[in-house]
């Protein structure tokens, strides 16, 4: 049964139905196949609403509500004339100071199409007219943006925080490296592209210099509050003074505080407009998010996270390496032609307790997830960074995402790192 469940899910995906409804038909299956099932029609519109009658989900729509604020206030601006002003005028400089940004401004957001959206309507303009391609800067940007969803705090880590019961605030600690190790491997390649196609120095030291002759104090006056959102969200929640939750909401009131009365770059008028966007953003989210955790109910009435382990356990019981490598595979693919928060609130139910069973921590098991699908932001054909970085330079899907392949295969390079050296996950959680 949970077999037939997975093929109408994956047929109705190929046919091109809308995916709640496609999870919605696989997951009454089963009872509407068995009268006497426990997982009746009832029993699915029932765990619907239970499903979501937890405090952590809350945290979802205030991290998208706090972004999309940040990304109309143009913080992103701020925060690349920081990185620029002491890595401009290097090899790639000014290609790395934006992918800095979309560090720092994932670990604001929390969303990799946010970052994607805001790093990229203020870095692709800037970085073409320093003469470099307008094709690269966009694959640069949309690649870069993946690491919204990876450096904390992390829409993607609450979804399998809620849906697996891990602690969410563990979970954004883990992210911290490797979203680090994947930014430097990016930078990597920028160096090698600008060192194997040259740059307009002229042109960059002509920026360069006039950032500088701003002064340190001014610029860093410009970026103050742009630099120091994520230190109170991290910070309050590695400290424990508040939940993931709380720092959301926090994130929101420090973000309408900074864009209306600091840098004055909103007003009340905006506010409304970005609540209702917000609003038309999360309301399928939910209701994805609310069927794949009823979807997940129904297969563990069904054992098949038990048949699963027990598989697992069978044939990868004494080679990890393995174990991780098919799941990378089957990661990669799925991200291909799936956003992140379905197959999280699908699959990471079903994988945790057969990852756990060989010994992976469950932790670690997120961040290889949340990775892994990073990457499918990025791959085409329906890599959603592409189609947003897209518009931006006018330019075809595909020929972004080919331009994007060495940067996607410089990701992969810090997965496999990330995958096969837990440490890099879990040392600042001493696990």
């Amino acid at each position: 049964m949970a077999i037939q469940m997975f093929i109408i899910l994956l047929a109705g995906l190929l046919l091109s139905i809308p995916i709640a409804v496609s999870l919605g038909l696989a997951t009454i299956y089963p009872g509407l196949m068995n009268p006497h099932f426990a997982g009746s029609i009832q029993f699915v519109i029932r765990n619907m609403v239970s499903a979501l009658d937890s405090t952590p989900i809350l945290a979802i729509p205030m991290f998208i509500l706090s972004g999309d604020i940040m990304t109309k206030g143009k913080i992103s601006e701020k925060l690349f004339n920081f990185f620029a002003y002491f890595v401009g005028n290097k090899t790639a400089g000014m290609p790395i100071a934006a992918i800095i940004t979309a560090l720092f401004y994932g670990a604001i957001s929390g969303s990799g199409v946010a970052t994607t959206a805001a790093v990229g309507g203020m870095a692709i303009p800037f970085l073409v007219s320093l003469g470099y391609d307008k094709v690269y800067c966009a694959a640069l940007v949309a690649t870069a943006g993946g690491l919204g969803v990876i450096i904390p705090p992390s829409i993607p880590f609450v979804t399998y925080g809620v849906v697996t019961g891990v602690s969410i605030g563990s979970l954004f600690i883990a992210g911290i490296f490797p979203g680090i190790l994947i930014g430097l491997s990016l930078m990597v390649y920028a160096y090698i592209y600008a060192k194997r196609n040259g740059e307009d120095k002229e042109k960059i030291l002509y920026k360069f210099n006039s950032l500088r002759a701003k002064g340190f104090i001014t610029v860093f006056k410009e970026s103050f509050w742009a630099l120091l959102a994520p230190v109170i969200i991290l910070g309050g929640i590695y400290s424990g003074i508040v939940t993931p939750t709380e720092a959301a909401v926090i994130s929101v009131f420090y973000s309408i505080i900074v864009c209306l009365f600091v840098y004055k770059t909103l007003s009340a008028k905006n506010i409304m407009d970005i609540l209702i966007g917000t609003v038309k953003s999360y309301s399928p989210i939910v209701v994805l998010l609310s069927l794949a955790i009823v979807f997940g109910r129904i297969l563990a009435l069904l054992q098949a996270p038990v048949a699963l382990r027990d598989f697992i356990v069978m044939n990868f019981a004494g080679n990890r390496f393995l174990f991780l490598l098919v799941l990378n595979i089957i990661l990669l693919i799925l991200g291909m032609f799936m956003d992140v928060g379905p197959v999280i609130a699908i699959l990471a139910p079903m994988l945790l307790p057969s990852a756990t069973a060989i010994g992976i921590n469950p932790i670690h098991l997120g961040v290889i997830m949340v990775v892994n699908l990073a990457i499918g932001m990025v791959t085409p054909p329906f890599g959603v960074n592409l189609f947003v970085a897209s518009p931006l330079v006018k330019e075809e899907v595909m020929k972004i995402g080919t331009k994007a392949i060495p940067f996607i295969i410089s990701f992969v390079i810090a997965l496999f790192l990330i995958t096969y050296i837990p440490a890099i996950s879990l040392i600042l959680l001493h696990q």
